[in-house]
């Protein structure tokens, strides 16, 4: 793992860990009869800025998800052309995402946004989001016309 990505997944493991901890306190806390109030809020954000690096770090290793039933089939002159479409489509998905959560985020940018019992500012979260998002297309759009190795 390079040192760039290193902070990334300090980030992302460190806010899981805030999640499971926060969640953690909250069951306990309601079978004892003292619930921690906002641990939804918490966990909420943790999820998110867990889910964003993760996102980003599938993104730059180039280790989402695939489903080879086909592809395995494929000869050796289909498969480059096949694996350029799931680059574009991947492209795609994420640019169309920013481009929604951008929007929205505009759309809601004077409404100062924030958590019901802790207050927590959803821009900044929004911001993170849309960060995230727009790395994974830029990410994207570079891989597309990265020499592959052979």
């Amino acid at each position: 793992m390079t040192m760039g990505k290193n902070w990334i997944v300090w980030l992302g493991g460190a806010a899981m860990i805030a999640a499971t901890a926060t969640d953690t306190v909250a069951v306990i806390g309601r079978n004892l009869g003292a619930p921690l109030l906002g641990s939804i809020e918490i966990v909420q954000a943790a999820v998110l800025i867990s889910g964003t690096a993760a996102l980003v770090l599938a993104t730059l290793g180039d280790s989402h998800a695939r489903v080879k039933l086909v592809t395995r089939r494929l000869g050796p002159r289909a498969k480059p052309v096949s694996r350029w479409l799931a680059g574009l489509a991947s492209l795609a998905v994420f640019t169309a995402l920013a481009w929604g959560s951008i929007w929205l985020a505009a759309d809601l940018w004077h409404g100062a946004e924030r958590s019901e019992l802790l207050g927590i500012p959803w821009r900044a979260l929004r911001l993170l989001a849309n960060a995230g998002l727009v790395a994974c297309a830029a990410i994207s759009l570079v891989a597309l016309f990265r020499p592959k190795a052979r």
